[in-house]
C-alpha cells in the first residue's frame, strides 16, 4: 500500500507498529477465537467490462458518486483527489495534497470527500462537488482504507481492526477485530461498504474479502489472482512506479455495479461477485 522503497525496508516495523495502533482503547477491540471448522465461503467473481486506468495513479481509494469515479491516490508529491471518467480514464478534476501528505482511502459522506493520510496523523474532509477544504481532523493511527454505513465512517489501519468512526469529529466510537478460522486478519487496506458488509483489499495479495461489520468475522473470500494478466501486466514486482497491488473498490449502488483496479494499473474492472 505504500512506497516500496520506504517501506519494504521497514516492514517489520510497520506491521509491528500497525498491529499496536491505538492501544490505548484496544479494550474496546472485538475479539474472538479462531474457529478453526468454519472457513469463508470461496466466493467467486464474473468479468463484465474493462476500462481505461491511469498508470500514474497510486489507487489508494476509488468511490462511486454522482455518475462519476472519484479516485485517491497515494505516494509522496503524488497524492490527490479526483473526479474521473469512467468509459476514456481521465481527470476531470484533481485536488494535490502538499507534498508532504501520503494520501490513503477515501469515501463521500452526506455529499463530503473524507481523505486520510498515511503517516501524517491527519484526515481531510472536501466538498465533494468542489473539491473545497473544509476540515481537518488529528489521526490518532494509521490511515489505510475508509469507507461508511450510511452513518459511521469505518477506517483500516493495517491491523485486524476496523474502527468505526464519528463523521462530524472523527474520534472513534467503537472498533471490531476482523477474523477467520485462523484468528485476527491483519493488513486490511482499502474498503467498501456494499449491502451490510464490509469488503476489503487484503495488501500484497490478489484476495477481496468480506467482512460482517457487526462480528468481524470473514464470511467469503474472492481470489483475483488471474486479473493482473486480464489487465495486460506481469506478477508483482518490486519496481519503482510499475503496476502494483491490487487496491480500489467502489460501488454503484443504484446501478448495481462494482469496480476494481490495481496501483498503477493500466485497467479498471466492472465484476460482479458470484456467492
Amino acid at each position: 500500500m505504500r512506497n516500496r522503497i520506504i517501506y519494504f525496508g521497514l516492514l517489520a516495523v510497520v506491521v509491528w507498529t500497525a498491529c499496536k495502533s491505538d492501544d490505548s482503547n484496544t479494550e474496546n477491540t472485538t475479539t474472538v477465537e479462531p474457529e478453526p471448522n468454519n472457513a469463508p465461503a470461496a466466493m467467486g467473481y464474473r468479468l463484465l467490462k474493462s476500462y481505461p486506468h491511469d498508470t500514474a495513479a497510486f489507487t489508494q481509494g476509488l468511490v462511486w458518486y454522482n455518475q462519476q469515479l472519484m479516485e485517491g491516490t497515494g505516494q509522496l508529491e503524488e497524492s490527490n483527489i479526483r473526479r474521473v471518467d469512467l468509459a476514456t480514464g481521465k481527470v476531470l478534476q484533481q485536488k494535490d495534497n502538499a507534498k508532504e501528505i501520503f494520501g490513503e482511502g477515501i469515501t463521500i459522506f452526506n455529499n463530503k470527500l473524507y481523505q486520510i493520510s498515511w503517516k501524517n496523523g491527519k484526515a481531510f474532509v472536501y466538498d465533494a462537488k468542489t473539491f473545497k477544504p473544509l476540515q481537518e481532523f488529528p489521526l490518532n493511527t494509521e490511515g489505510w482504507g475508509l469507507t461508511h454505513n450510511g452513518k459511521e465512517l469505518i477506517m483500516s489501519d493495517g491491523s485486524s481492526n476496523l474502527y468505526f468512526m464519528d463523521p462530524d469529529t472523527f474520534k472513534e466510537i467503537r472498533r471490531v477485530g476482523v477474523y477467520d478460522q485462523l484468528g485476527p486478519k491483519a493488513n486490511i487496506n482499502e474498503l467498501e461498504y456494499i449491502d451490510g458488509f464490509v469488503y476489503a483489499n487484503i495488501w500484497q495479495t490478489n484476495y477481496i474479502i468480506k467482512i460482517d461489520p457487526e462480528s468481524g468475522k470473514i464470511v467469503a473470500v474472492a481470489d483475483f489472482s488471474d486479473l493482473r494478466s486480464k489487465a495486460g501486466i506481469a506478477e508483482y514486482t518490486a519496481s519503482e512506479h510499475g503496476p502494483d497491488v491490487l487496491n480500489g473498490i467502489a460501488y454503484d449502488s443504484v446501478g448495481k455495479r462494482i469496480f476494481i483496479t490495481g496501483k498503477y494499473w493500466p485497467k479498471l474492472f466492472e465484476i460482479q461477485f458470484e456467492n
